[in-house]
């Protein structure tokens, strides 16, 4: 039996297939836009609440009551429901997530190379200001995160030499770098 305007809810109601084709065919544009509306911003699960509409139809469609309203109102209404549950479902999909479960993509290794043979030479030049003892406590705290009192210890100086030398090297660093483009201490 071909479904017209006038057969195709009591063809659904008896379960057959030409009904929901045509509720598929004659209103898919509006329910579509209605489930746009509300999943614009998550295209890729706007087709399984369209299946989903067209699902509560097929099984609901008893509850449709002509006396109250249109077909099409009726739809809508199925249309703006469903919609809204994606969104709670996916609401609670976003809110369940760790951060631990969250991938992030591997840095290019060819450009953290080049950054990190950037920063070393630009870290190299700037130790070159100062003398070879306040260049290796500067290394030892800043680059190899030793504690000052560790490297203080290893070697062999004071732990309230360490703080004052890190004082009058950083200050030399400032006064060695005020000059450059862009740096800001």
């Amino acid at each position: 039996m071909k479904a017209t305007e006038k057969n195709f809810i009591s063809l659904i109601r008896q379960q057959r297939e030409e009904g929901i084709l045509y509720v598929m065919k004659t209103y898919g544009g509006l329910l579509q836009s209605i489930v746009r509306k509300r999943l614009s911003a998550f295209p890729d699960r706007m087709e399984e609440c369209m299946n989903d509409i067209f699902w509560g139809i097929w099984q609901n469609i008893d509850s449709f009551d002509e006396s109250r309203g249109s077909f099409v109102n009726w739809a809508a209404g199925v249309a703006r429901l469903e919609a809204i549950d994606a969104l709670r479902k996916l609401q609670r999909e976003y809110v369940g997530i760790s951060l631990d479960e969250v991938e992030i993509s591997q840095e290019d290794e060819a450009l953290t190379r080049v950054v990190e043979r950037e920063l070393s030479s630009e870290t190299e030049e700037l130790l070159n200001f100062l003398s070879p003892r306040d260049r290796e406590l500067f290394q030892r705290i800043f680059m190899d995160q030793e504690e000052p009192e560790e490297a203080g210890a290893a070697m062999g100086i004071s732990r309230n030499n360490v703080y004052v030398r890190l004082s009058r090297g950083k200050k030399k660093l400032r006064g060695a770098i005020k000059g450059r483009k862009g740096v800001r201490l």
